[in-house]
């Protein structure tokens, strides 16, 4: 029992092995849960089903972030809040993604929860690779930073004075083109299955293995989200480098995801306007970085609230706008 303490209190990547632990448990059971109750079934998750998900995700993640509040204190709390935000935020992007993506490969809602969640899980262990690495080179190499800010503005100021949303070409994309290629693929369904056995000589005895429309959406979301990580990863990096702080935080951020894409996947146009409030907080986390050296520090608390703000009011200024907007065309 002594030994199993003492393994628990040992130090790793900024938190000990026992807290560690804990949000590892916390994560299984998650994934546990949406496995084994969720997605049973091959059906369409309703509207209202996937809001109670997405704020049971979300109050899963903001007493978390209490738990750290208390053990930590603020100094590790707000900037695990702020990351979150941020991450969550950013999902838009990856819904909508994940909208084009189905729509082209023709895959049902009843099939489309199957590849959310194994896209899920794949996207969760991509992204720590990623930040595990991100946080221990910007420890290392403490310039990389002002290289994140100086892409962060670039991209805030590059989101904001585009007149087009970004787009996926799902048809000429690099993506489906290897894939086409260098593998034998299937146009049809076949149920909730991502590969099957097809003879492709007319005889039942010599049969290749086929991709099916649905493994085709599956990878095409885990790669669109490299993409996707390019804004993110150096988004959450600019609000801090502590490991623990910024996989808990992104990890809790993709977990609902799935739930979300429900959620929004009716309501995208609702949020015409929100991306110029997240380049606007593209732009602020860039700023924030060459204004806290040279300068000033930014408390976290401050970043918290200036995020929340202009993220809020980016969702009351979107949803007024297009509210009006259909009222002029009805």
């Amino acid at each position: 029992m002594d030994i199993l303490i003492s393994l628990f209190q040992i130090q790793f990547a900024g938190a000990t092995m026992g807290m560690w632990t804990l949000f590892l448990a916390v994560v299984c059971a998650l994934v546990i849960f949406d496995l084994g109750v969720l997605n049973k079934e091959d059906k369409a998750i309703s509207f209202s089903k996937s809001v109670k998900l997405t704020l049971f995700y979300i109050a899963v993640a903001v007493l978390f972030g209490v738990w750290v509040w208390f053990q930590f204190g603020a100094e590790r709390a707000l900037p695990y809040f702020t990351a979150y935000i941020i991450e969550k935020s950013l999902s838009l992007d990856n819904v909508f993604a994940m909208s084009i993506i189905f729509s082209y490969y023709g895959i049902p809602l009843m099939y489309q929860h199957r590849v959310l969640f194994w896209g899920i899980i794949g996207v969760v262990l991509l992204r720590g690779f990623a930040l595990s690495l991100g946080t221990a080179l910007t420890l290392k190499f403490s310039w990389l930073l002002f290289l994140f800010g100086g892409l962060l503005i670039y991209t805030g100021v590059r989101i904001f004075i585009s007149d087009e949303e970004n787009e996926i070409d799902v048809e000429n994309g690099k993506i489906r083109k290897f894939l086409t290629s260098n593998f034998n693929i299937t146009n049809e369904l076949h149920g909730n299955r991502f590969f099957i056995l097809k003879s492709t000589t007319g005889t039942s005895f010599f049969k290749r293995l086929h991709l099916t429309p649905l493994f085709m959406a599956l990878i095409t979301i885990e790669l669109a989200d490299v993409l996707f990580a390019m804004d993110s990863i150096p988004a959450v990096l600019a609000v801090s480098t502590d490991t623990f702080v910024v996989l808990t935080s992104n990890v809790f951020a993709i977990l609902g995801l799935r739930a979300m894409y429900f959620m929004l996947a009716a309501l995208l146009d609702r949020f015409e306007y929100l991306r110029y409030a997240l380049s606007i907080v593209l732009i602020f986390i860039g700023v924030k970085i060459f204004y806290s050296h040279f300068f000033q520090e930014i408390s976290p608390l401050t970043s918290l609230l200036i995020t929340l703000t202009v993220l809020f009011g980016g969702v009351l200024f979107s949803f007024f706008k297009t509210k009006k907007a259909q009222k002029n065309t009805d």
